[in-house]
């Protein structure tokens, strides 16, 4: 059978060289096993020793942006509500106001078609006298 290129003979190799060797292993099936994302967060483990300390510190960075990003939303929502409600209410007290002004303006309108019919009642009734 032929020898994988993965295969070493190890026995030659020092106790530091057998740990380098397998850990050049175990990155080699990582690349072939691992997508791309992982990978990275991989190469971050491997440059802080493994420890996860650039992870957690980013970890609570993100989080603390997302939180300060989330209040911040929900502040700039909760003003916007707060001005399309007051636009509402603006509005309606608007309208009501055009509404009992156009009943005012019929009720005058009206008051002028019956003096206007009396006045030409009179004018009619005035003719015929003369």
């Amino acid at each position: 059978m032929e020898r994988s290129s993965l295969e070493f003979n190890l026995s030659d190799t020092h106790e530091e060289g057998r740990l380098y060797v397998v850990d050049s292993l175990n990155n080699l099936n990582k690349l072939n096993v691992c997508p791309a994302e992982s990978q990275r967060s991989l190469d971050e483990e491997e440059n802080t020793g493994g420890t996860g300390e650039s992870m957690a510190g980013s970890n609570t960075r993100n989080q603390c942006l997302f939180f300060v990003t989330f209040i911040l939303t929900l502040t700039i929502s909760l003003a916007l509500v707060s001005f399309v409600i007051f636009l509402i209410f603006q509005t309606r007290n608007e309208v009501d106001l055009i509404s009992s002004r156009l009943l005012s303006e019929k009720k005058n309108i009206e008051e002028l078609k019956k003096l206007n019919n009396i006045i030409l009642k009179y004018l009619n009734q005035s003719r015929i006298k003369e």
